[in-house]
């Protein structure tokens, strides 16, 4: 890239450069550039770049299993329980 291309692309982006960042940036533009050329030479045809906008998919909360549809089953596994309530060893306490 040459360095006018670089500071026309530096001032789209409102960013500020300096003369020296100038001359750093346009060797690691080119070298960054080159690798991304053989990146993309090797994957080919094959790559499939995903160019657009994207957002979130977000699905509303709800139940999704039936009731009573686990309790048998977490029942059988614990060691103690009385009905349909758990026995679970004491983990808080008021004593300090």
């Amino acid at each position: 890239m040459k360095r006018e291309d670089i500071a026309h692309l530096a001032s789209l982006s409102r960013i500020a450069v300096t003369e020296p960042e100038l001359e750093k940036l346009e060797t690691e533009l080119s070298s960054i550039m080159s690798y991304v050329s053989a990146i993309s030479d090797i994957a080919g045809e094959q790559a499939d770049p995903q160019v657009g906008a994207r957002y979130n998919v977000f699905r509303k909360d709800g139940v999704t299993n039936g009731e009573d549809e686990y309790t048998a089953d977490m029942i059988a596994q614990m060691p103690h329980s009385s009905g349909r309530f758990l026995k679970v060893k004491k983990i808080l306490s008021i004593d300090e």
